[in-house]
């Protein structure tokens, strides 16, 4: 072969390699510019959550009135109604149950602020790794606390969030009673009371922490999938 004929067949597929990056390069712009042309989104993916409540295929059963109103409150004062309620919805005894032990144990009078409460909850859950609960919650950390990175340092690790002394003490306590249940004895509980809670905050302590280790089981047992709205609050 002459060295004119390498010369063009190695010119060749140079130009060749540079139409190609000029057709992927139009190609991506226009993929910018036209986002119906774009891979799935985060929030396109994340609607997923929203079409699959979960991985059973389970009739949702008429709505009792005191349901019906349930679910009517969450549409106006959250503008979702939260998939755990649609979860237990195809059982209205099982519904009913659930929400009442949930809102006494999360709503009724305790010494323990709200944002406390769902602390516990998100310590439990980030050990148990649930993903419905750990993202339900916390969000609600970080909108009650009105700071997104504590938030997020209750999701990832409580350990490095800069909690005071009652605060630390009380996730101490859930993680062990959710690792290590069978090891809490009467030091753990002394415990408490030196960081100030009283015999009725351990109590709701453990009422708190049991709950959600209840309902974390049960989320992954179903692949319970969290609301996309979830994602974005208190951000």
């Amino acid at each position: 072969m002459t060295v004119a004929k390498t010369r063009d067949k190695t010119g060749a597929k140079t130009r060749a390699r540079t139409n190609d990056r000029a057709r992927e390069t139009k190609s991506i712009a226009e993929k910018r510019k036209d986002p119906t042309k774009r891979g799935p989104t985060a929030s396109v993916r994340a609607a997923h959550d929203d079409r699959e409540v979960m991985a059973l295929k389970l009739k949702p059963a008429p709505l009792s009135p005191a349901m019906a109103d349930l679910f009517k409150l969450c549409q106006e004062k959250l503008g979702f109604v939260p998939n755990v309620f649609k979860a237990f919805s195809f059982d209205m005894t099982k519904l009913e149950g659930f929400v009442g032990y949930r809102n006494s144990v999360m709503q009724g009078e305790s010494g323990l602020s709200k944002v406390e409460q769902e602390m516990i909850a998100t310590a439990v859950s980030t050990q148990n790794r649930c993903y419905y609960c750990v993202t339900s919650h916390g969000s609600a950390v970080r909108g009650l606390s009105g700071d997104p990175i504590l938030g997020e340092q209750i999701v990832m690790n409580y350990r490095a969030a800069d909690l005071d002394k009652r605060q630390r003490a009380m996730l101490d306590f859930v993680v062990k009673l959710t690792v290590e249940p069978w090891t809490i004895e009467e030091s753990d509980r002394e415990g408490l009371r030196r960081a100030g809670f009283s015999d009725r905050d351990i109590w709701d302590i453990a009422a708190i922490a049991g709950f959600f280790n209840m309902t974390n089981r049960i989320a992954s047992a179903i692949d319970m999938r969290p609301n996309s709205q979830y994602h974005a609050m208190g951000r």
